[in-house]
C-alpha cells in the first residue's frame, strides 16, 4: 500500500522544533564526524550546516524537505589540504567545488539533466569514488591502533586503541544492522557514543577544555586564502557527489511522492547545494551535501513538512554558539574515530563499487577498462602533474583524467542503451 505524504507544504509552526531537534540528532553523528576527522572545527561545522539549510530552502523556494550537512567525499581532499597548504588555502579549493556545482546548476538549467550523465558516467564516478575510500585506509588504520593519521607518533598505546576502535566499530555495524525504528539511522553516533565511555576508564578522557569552555562562543571561523594548486586538486573531487545529488532528490521524492527534479527542478537543488558548499568553504566549515539519514528519517516520522528542516537547521546554529558543545566533541579520542573510519572508508569504496554494478559496465571492454585503470592508479598512486607553478596530483589528477578520457576515447559508453 502507497504511503501518501503528509504536511508536504512548507508550514512553519513553533510546535515543530521537537521534530526539527530529531532530525539534527539524526544527522549529528555524521555532521560532526567530518571535522573531527579533517582538522576543521566542529561549531563551525554546525553553523554552517544550519546556514546552508536555510540558503538551500531559499533557492529551491521551500519546497524539499532535505537537510545540508557535511560531505564524506572530500574528508581525503581536506586532510591532505589542511597539512599542505593550511585550513584558509584548503577553503579556496573548498569554495571553487561550490562554484563548480553553480556552474553545473546552470548548465542543467540550459541543457537538461541528462548532461551531466554524459559527461560524468558511472564510468568515470564510481572509480572516483572508490579512489576516495582507497587512499584513506591508512589513515584509518594508523588512528584505529593508537597512532597519529600520518602514523609518524603514538598517542594511546596500541592494545588499549584496538579495544576502543573495536568497541566503537563493533557498535555501530550492529546497531546498522540491528537497530530498530531511530536507532538504525544513528549507527555512528551510537558506535561513537560506545567508543567514548569506554576510552573513559582507560583514562583517554579529559575533560578539562569542558569545563574551562565558556558557554556562549563565538565559532572559529576561517576564511579562504587564495591557492590555484588547491582549487585544482580539490574540484575534481566534486565530480562524485555531483552525481550523487540526483540520487538524493529522486530519493527524498520518492519518499514524498513528489517530482522535485521538476519542482523546484534539478537546477536548483544543484544550485543550493553549491552556494552552501561555497557559504561553508568561506566561514571554514567542510562543504555541505543532502544527508540520506535524514532522509531515512523523514520516511520513518512521515514529516514531510520542508519547514522542520528549518527548525533543524535552526537548532544547529544555536549549538554552534555553545562553546561546550565543541570542547566535547574534541575530547573524542582518536581511537573511536578511527574505529569508525575503518568502517566509513570502506564504505564510501563500496559506494563507488555500487555505482559500476548498478550500471552493469563490463569492465573488461577496452574503453572501460582503460578509464577505470586509470582512474585508479593515478588516484591511488599519488600520482602527479606539474607545469610551472601549477600542481595536480591524487583525486584531483584522476578525476581530471576520468572526465578527458571519457571525452576523447573513441567508442561509445556500454551503458548507453
Amino acid at each position: 500500500m502507497e504511503t501518501q505524504p503528509v504536511n508536504s507544504d512548507y508550514d512553519f509552526r513553533p510546535q515543530d522544533i521537537i521534530l526539527g531537534a530529531q532530525m539534527l540528532f539524526v544527522a549529528l553523528g555524521a555532521l560532526v564526524l567530518v571535522p573531527l576527522l579533517t582538522g576543521l572545527n566542529p561549531n563551525v561545522a554546525l553553523f554552517t550546516a544550519g546556514a546552508g539549510t536555510l540558503l538551500f530552502q531559499i533557492v529551491t523556494k521551500g519546497k524539499v524537505p532535505i537537510f545540508l550537512a557535511s560531505s564524506f567525499a572530500f574528508i581525503a581532499p581536506i586532510i591532505y589540504g589542511v597539512q599542505t597548504w593550511g585550513i584558509g588555502g584548503t577553503m579556496c579549493g573548498l569554495m571553487a567545488a561550490g562554484v563548480f556545482y553553480i556552474l553545473l546548476s546552470i548548465l542543467i538549467y540550459f541543457q537538461g539533466g541528462e548532461i551531466l550523465h554524459k559527461i560524468l558516467p558511472p564510468i568515470v564516478t564510481g572509480p572516483v569514488i572508490m579512489v576516495i575510500g582507497l587512499i584513506l585506509a591508512p589513515v584509518a588504520v594508523f588512528m584505529a591502533t593508537g597512532m597519529t593519521g600520518d602514523g609518524s607518533f603514538e598517542l594511546v598505546p596500541r592494545n588499549t586503541a584496538l579495544i576502543v576502535s573495536a568497541t566503537s566499530l563493533c557498535v555501530t555495524v550492529i546497531v546498522s544492522l540491528l537497530g530498530r525504528g531511530m536507532f538504525k539511522l544513528i549507527p555512528i553516533l551510537c558506535g561513537i557514543i560506545a567508543g567514548y565511555l569506554i576510552s573513559i576508564p582507560f583514562g583517554l578522557v579529559d575533560l578539562t577544555p569542558v569545563r574551562e569552555a565558556a558557554w556562549f562562543a563565538m565559532p572559529s571561523f576561517t576564511y579562504p586564502v587564495w591557492n590555484l594548486e588547491a582549487i585544482f586538486f580539490i574540484v575534481p573531487v566534486a565530480i562524485a557527489p555531483a552525481i550523487e545529488h540526483f540520487g538524493d532528490i529522486l530519493a527524498i521524492g520518492s519518499v514524498t511522492n513528489k517530482d522535485y527534479v521538476k519542482d523546484p527542478g534539478i537546477h536548483r537543488t544543484m544550485l543550493g547545494d553549491g552556494l552552501a558548499t561555497s557559504l561553508a568553504a568561506l566561514l571554514g566549515g567542510p562543504p555541505n551535501t543532502t544527508y540520506s539519514e535524514v532522509t531515512g528519517a523523514v520516511t520513518l516520522t512521515k514529516s514531510f513538512n520542508p519547514a522542520i528542516m528549518t527548525w533543524a537547521a535552526i537548532v544547529a546554529i544555536v549549538l554552534a554558539f555553545v562553546g561546550k558543545v565543541g570542547a566535547m566533541l574534541q575530547t573524542i579520542p582518536s581511537p573511536v574515530m578511527g574505529g569508525i573510519m575503518l568502517l566509513l572508508f570502506g564504505a564510501i569504496t563500496v559506494v563507488g563499487l555500487n555505482t559500476l554494478v548498478r550500471a552493469q559496465k563490463d569492465l573488461t571492454e577496452p574503453r572501460n577498462l582503460a578509464i577505470i585503470s586509470l582512474i585508479m592508479v593515478l588516484g591511488i598512486g599519488g600520482m602527479s602533474f606539474s607545469a610551472g607553478a601549477f600542481t595536480v596530483k591524487g583525486i584531483g589528477l584522476a578525476g581530471i583524467a576520468g572526465v578527458l578520457l571519457n571525452l576523447i576515447l573513441p567508442g561509445k559508453d556500454t551503458t548507453e542503451k
